[in-house]
């Protein structure tokens, strides 16, 4: 860091990292390149993920909907970049889809995996657990490949803090590392902290915009989504908001949160095709002018 700081990487969860390194090693690519490869084809595998669970969920015109706009949002410009967000969505979103066709087994190895990517994947693995209890109380029995998927489906968040833990011989390495990257669990008081700091004019509109996040979850609510999805919404806007991190990043961190975009993209998919096209047009310009904005400004958060 500028003042000579060093901070540990192992912050960052491996499989990214991993899968750049092993598609440069077969690949005439360099880490970038392939971290940049990596990403592309995750979008485009959550693309899919994300019309797969809108479909199944609210029709075939709803999914391809929130498909669209999911690749609209305003920060999905770094869709683009060698970031995590693509990956865990396309896991996220494929691990969802497995759940709601009742292939838990495969859930399971697919939310692992997003458990190797992002530490945002406990919002995942509750949603599988918490599926599973209702589903236990309902039925009053539980099958045996649901409950092979939920005790898969942790095992690569835990194994990686254990994996940290034991290498820096500290049980809470992991999360001793995350604080010394100032992010940290405080239930949202640095949140708080942040908007009491702003000018009022700022931080009115920032207040605006969380109550604008809450309509959007109490319409999930209201719209009766999938259990296993609204529980992964609500658990990735809540991990995002209740942690100490860096204020511009929460935006990014809750792009993974796709089921926010279902009552929009259920509300325009029942609109006349042309009404739908130049909304979604509209706001395709709006978010690649925002990216512009954002890269040539203060830079990707």
């Amino acid at each position: 860091m500028p003042n000579g700081d060093v901070h540990s990487d192992l912050a960052f969860f491996p499989l990214l990292p991993a899968l750049e390194r092993g598609l440069s090693a077969v690949l005439p690519l360099d880490a970038a390149s392939a971290g940049l490869l990596v990403s592309w084809t995750a979008g485009l595998a959550a693309a899919w993920g994300i019309h797969r669970c809108g479909a199944l969920a609210f029709g075939a015109r709803a999914g391809v909907v929130l498909a669209v706009l999911w690749g609209v949002y305003p920060t999905a410009f770094v869709q683009s970049m060698a970031y995590t967000e693509t990956l865990f969505t396309a896991l996220a979103a494929w691990s969802l889809y497995a759940v709601l066709r009742g292939r838990w087994i495969l859930a399971g190895v697919l939310c692992a995996a997003a458990g190797l990517t992002r530490p945002t994947a406990v919002a995942l693995i509750a949603a599988l657990g918490i599926t599973a209890l209702v589903t236990l109380v309902r039925d009053r029995r539980l099958p045996a490949r649901t409950v092979t998927g939920v005790l898969i489906a942790p095992l690569g968040w835990l194994g990686y803090i254990v994996y940290v833990g034991v290498r820096e011989g500290v049980p809470t390495a992991y999360f001793d590392v995350q604080a010394a990257w100032g992010n940290s669990i405080d239930g949202g008081v640095a949140l708080a902290r942040f908007i009491a700091g702003l000018p009022w004019p700022a931080a009115l509109g920032l207040c605006a915009a969380l109550a604008l996040l809450g309509w959007l979850l109490v319409l999930c609510v209201r719209q009766r989504q999938p259990l296993p999805l609204l529980l992964y919404t609500v658990g990735v806007v809540g991990v995002s908001l209740v942690g100490a991190a860096y204020f511009g990043s929460r935006p990014r961190l809750m792009m993974p949160a796709f089921g926010l975009l279902l009552p929009p993209a259920v509300a325009l998919a029942r609109a006349r095709t042309r009404t739908a096209v130049p909304v979604l047009a509209g706001l395709a310009l709006a978010s690649a002018a925002y990216g512009a904005f954002t890269l040539l400004g203060p830079g990707p958060p």
